[in-house]
């Protein structure tokens, strides 16, 4: 299969991004759950989340884009995916139990779900939920017109507003099950949601599902044409606006003054608009795309630069994301304990966003290096790398 090459550049990128939200994190999470320092923390912590946190649906997106619908059968499929993305992880879930708190209680909490202090792995048990169900849905991709796609993706795009339509309808509704099985008292229950049943009416369409559409749209039905930056340019930046005019507003809802602190469901409120299945972030997702398929689309596959540090690290960039956090976590302690916190730091107002950037910068490079060595030792290298 030809390589698409705008979609090694958009992996490469998507790495960054995961690594500028894991260092941004700090800064707004810490106490008991929430944690902002000032109001210059506030804002960078809103820009760069509005910049880098179409990330993770990014890798989705480019998955679906390459693999949906199944191109050989759906056993040879779960044989290629379990290689590539199951064994790197159940290795690196066992490194990160011994790495981080207490190992026995680590391995005893592996049964029920991923290891807490290595929360970014979430990731990949809904990756695999949803290769799960491509085969099922494979043949309906083979023959879907552009109208049947775009009524499933408009119903999609609706339920990317619940989030913001069970908080407008008010945090007093009844304890329900969200859709991860966890209780969630302020999910107001929308259309068959009951305390008996989270599964409503539009569960099944709903979530990272309509991701999967996405790619298979953006590979079969958009061309290479002239609006597509247009278009791109437009729609990341109404979400990027939208991100960080509604972080920001809830930060200043929390209370009169900074810094501001609450428990864990201060900070859950707070992510409202940076939910990742939220419209916000579903525009910035389908903006990026655009931009680097237009930008993109006509790089040389003999480019030296593509060949030496765009393929090698696209290649290996499921390993990134799997071993990054034990990399920049450490960075992240060097840099706040050598500059500061806040506006209090060594360089004032920007100590905040030079810490996330260097935490950022250091952490790609070390990681993007070690990930790419590691992927090249014969016969081991595609075990912990994929």
């Amino acid at each position: 299969m030809k390589r698409e090459v705008w979609l090694d550049f958009l992996r490469v990128t998507a790495c960054l991004m995961v690594m500028v939200i894991h260092s941004t994190e700090p800064f707004y999470l810490g106490g008991e759950g929430g944690l902002i320092l000032s109001a210059t923390d506030a804002f960078w912590v809103a820009v760069f989340e509005g910049i880098c946190r179409c990330c993770v649906p990014v890798f989705l997106v480019a998955s679906a884009y390459l693999q949906f619908p199944l191109h050989y059968s759906t056993g040879e499929f779960f044989r290629r995916r379990a290689v590539r993305i199951l064994v790197p992880m159940v290795i690196w879930t066992v490194v990160y139990a011994l790495a981080f708190g207490d190992p026995v209680q680590n391995f005893k909490g592996l049964l029920l779900n991923f290891n807490y202090a290595a929360g970014h792995l979430w990731f990949v048990y809904m990756l695999v939920g949803v290769y799960l169900i491509m085969p099922l849905l494979s043949p309906w991709a083979e023959k879907v017109s552009l109208k049947e796609l775009e009524v499933y993706l408009g119903i999609w795009l609706l339920t990317t507003l619940f989030p913001f339509i069970r908080e407008a309808a008010g945090g007093e509704a009844p304890l329900i099950q969200a859709a991860d099985g966890l209780p969630a008292q302020a999910l107001f229950p929308l259309w068959g949601e009951a305390s008996w049943n989270p599964f409503g009416l539009f569960y099944y369409v709903s979530g990272f599902f309509g991701y999967l559409l996405l790619g298979l749209y953006l590979r079969r039905f958009v061309g290479d044409r002239r609006w597509l930056k247009l278009a791109g340019c437009s729609l990341f930046l109404l979400g990027f606006a939208a991100i960080v005019g509604g972080l920001l507003r809830r930060f200043s809802d929390t209370s009169d003054g900074f810094p501001l602190a609450g428990p864990l469901s201060t900070a859950v409120a707070w992510e409202t608009p940076v939910t990742f299945c939220g419209l916000p972030v579903v525009m910035t997702t389908v903006g990026i795309l655009l931009l680097f398929r237009s930008w993109f689309s006509g790089c040389s596959e003999e480019s030296a630069f593509y060949r030496r540090v765009i393929l090698p690290l696209s290649k290996a960039g499921y390993g990134m994301y799997l071993i990054h956090m034990l990399v920049l976590a450490q960075f992240s302690g060097w840099f706040r304990s050598w500059l500061g916190l806040g506006s209090e730091g060594v360089l004032g107002a920007w100590t905040t966003p030079v810490q996330i950037l260097s935490t950022t910068l250091c952490s790609f490079v070390v990681v993007g290096l070690v990930a790419v060595l590691l992927q090249r030792i014969p016969r081991v290298g595609k075990y912990l790398m994929g």
